[in-house]
C-alpha cells in the first residue's frame, strides 16, 4: 500500500502531473468520456486558459444530497483548477454523454463533507490529502481551504 502512495505521489510530485501521468491522464479522459469506467469517473473538458483548446481532465464526481461536485486533489494551482476559473466555471462534462455545466465554487465552510466522501471514493487522491479517509469530519475541515471543491449545476448560458 505505501508503494502505491509513493508512486502516486510520484506521479505528482510538485502538484503538478509529470509525462507518465500525463499519459495515463489522456488516457483515463478517453475511457471516462466514453461511459465505460464507473459512473462517478467523468473527464472534465475546459477551454485552456493559454492555449485556448479544449482540455479534457478525467475526474472522480462526488454525488451528495442530489448535489455532484468536482474535488482538487492537487489543491488551487492545479491546471484544472485555473483553467475552469480562467473560463468562469463554464465547462463541459463526459460520460457517455455531453453535458454543459457550469462548475461553482463551493464556499470553504461547505467544503469539508464533500473532502471526505471524495476520499472515500478516490483512492488515487489519498496520497495527496493529508487526512485519513476515516477521519472525522473537524480533519477535512481544517485542511478544506487548500483543496477547491466546485458544485456543478447545468450551464444555462450555452
Amino acid at each position: 500500500m505505501k508503494n502505491i502512495q509513493r508512486f502516486h505521489q510520484w506521479l505528482y510530485r510538485g502538484g503538478h502531473p509529470n509525462l507518465l501521468a500525463r499519459f495515463l491522464n489522456r488516457g483515463f479522459a478517453v475511457v471516462h468520456s466514453l461511459g465505460i469506467a464507473p459512473n462517478y469517473m467523468v473527464t472534465l473538458e475546459v477551454i485552456g486558459r493559454r492555449s485556448g483548446r479544449v482540455i479534457s481532465f478525467p475526474l472522480a464526481m462526488v454525488v451528495l444530497d442530489g448535489e455532484r461536485y468536482l474535488v482538487s486533489m492537487l489543491g488551487k494551482e492545479a491546471a484544472w483548477v485555473r483553467n475552469v476559473r480562467a473560463a468562469g466555471g463554464h465547462a463541459r462534462l463526459r460520460h457517455g454523454l455531453l453535458e454543459q455545466v457550469l462548475l461553482e465554487e463551493v464556499a470553504v465552510e461547505e467544503r469539508g463533507r464533500v473532502l471526505k466522501a471524495y476520499l472515500r471514493l478516490a483512492p488515487g487522491a489519498r496520497p495527496h490529502i493529508p487526512v485519513e479517509r476515516d477521519a472525522p469530519l473537524a480533519e477535512f475541515e481544517k485542511i478544506a481551504a487548500a483543496f477547491p471543491v466546485f458544485r456543478l449545476v447545468p450551464d444555462r448560458m450555452t
